[in-house]
């Protein structure tokens, strides 16, 4: 009998082994829940992200799992389209990065540990609800009392909900050897404001390896290219060893799109939570995958529509702030890189916002944010 048979009924299904997947299951399981953890992808896998931690996700994971950090960052650098670079460095690290295969495969290993069943490799076809939620796969029929969506974009369980996009960006991505010579980028990140719209790039350092890609609006792939191609000689790493070469794309949620059908909840990317300015997605995978872990252990309307007031009291807003600031950022780059780079209160916030201290959300709650934001009419 295959693993994904071994209950008639399961209390909870995790659809997607990434943070949020991962963190329900352990959080269900230690609260006493039979969990099922499902993937696609065979694990150890490789996926598409920058890697970079911030204070929000760090206190979200368990102890083994931050065993993975290979590098801490102190010393932040900005330039706006390729321009003269700024920098600021802190006394203490204020983002910590992983390989996401490393972090996700130590995720998913919590998970066990904590007592959820890890099965890969399985292709969820179909979602539906009979007297249980029912999920037909390439393993045969699996039945739960709840089914936690967190397979990613586009996945079944968010069609499923009905999953709203307000928005979608196109990302690419290298994993470039780090030269033997630029070791001294093993404390630093860099980030570029592109000359597109919304656009921006990162260079973010981890053991052996450097992270560069870019990010911009879905609908101009070349410019996209181009802009990465041009980042990449920016940094002086045009001959450098390429490993790897990717893209994904990132999407965030309408303010009406819903977290919830039937006995189906959605969490991380599969819900659409992220930061629709920073595109940081980590940090509300594994704040949603953890409340949604906590309500699937409790079963039952009251725990599970806890779960969706939950997340539009404390992430909907996040995700709102990300698209005003957005819009700012769209329009006047050159005032963004002025407050963040170039004044004190700015980089201040910036670094707050690593560390976990502070969200958007609270920022432009601020008197005197809320009076900026008016008098540029964002």
């Amino acid at each position: 009998m295959s693993a994904v048979t071994d209950q008639s009924v399961w209390d909870v299904v995790v659809v997607g082994a990434g943070p949020a997947g991962s963190s329900a299951a352990r959080v269900a399981a230690e609260r006493g829940a039979t969990v099922l953890l499902l993937d696609r992808a065979r694990f150890p896998r490789y996926k598409t992200c920058g890697g970079g931690l911030i204070g929000l996700s760090i206190d979200q994971v368990p102890a083994s799992v931050l065993e993975t950090v290979e590098q801490r960052v102190g010393t932040v650098r900005f330039t706006l389209r390729g321009g003269s670079p700024t920098s600021h460095t802190e006394s203490g690290a204020f983002l910590s990065m992983v390989q996401r295969e490393r972090f996700d495969e130590a995720l998913a290993a919590a998970a066990v540990a904590a007592g959820a069943t890890f099965v890969d490799g399985v292709l969820v076809k179909s979602v539906r609800e009979e007297e249980f939620a029912v999920l037909e796969t390439s393993h045969g029929e699996i039945r739960a009392r709840t089914v936690i969506g967190a397979d990613g974009t586009n996945g079944q369980c968010g069609r499923y909900v009905g999953v709203i996009m307000g928005g979608v960006d196109l990302a690419l991505e290298l994993e470039i050897t780090t030269p033997a010579e630029l070791t001294e980028w093993n404390d630093d990140v860099f980030f570029d404001w592109g000359e597109d719209a919304g656009s921006y790039a990162w260079m973010f350092p981890k053991d052996d390896i450097l992270t560069v890609g870019v990010i911009e609006a879905k609908g101009s792939p070349e410019a996209t290219r181009r802009y990465l191609d041009r980042w990449v000689g920016e940094l002086g790493l045009a001959d450098a060893e390429v490993q790897r070469s990717t893209g994904h794309l990132t999407q965030w949620r309408t303010d009406d799109s819903p977290l919830r059908r039937g006995r189906v909840i959605v969490a991380g990317d599969a819900a659409a939570l992220l930061d629709p300015w920073t595109r940081e997605g980590i940090s509300f995978a594994l704040r949603s995958g953890t409340w949604a872990g906590e309500a699937a252990a409790g079963g039952g309307e009251e725990a599970l529509e806890g779960y969706v007031d939950r997340v539009l009291a404390e992430l909907a807003p996040e995700v709102r702030a990300g698209a005003r600031l957005l819009r700012v950022f769209e329009h006047h780059p050159r005032l963004v890189h002025l407050v963040i780079a170039r004044s004190a209160i700015g980089s201040r916030l910036f670094v707050a916002v690593c560390r976990g201290e502070k969200t958007l959300a609270s920022i432009i709650r601020n008197r005197f944010a809320r009076l900026a934001l008016r008098l540029i009419r964002a």
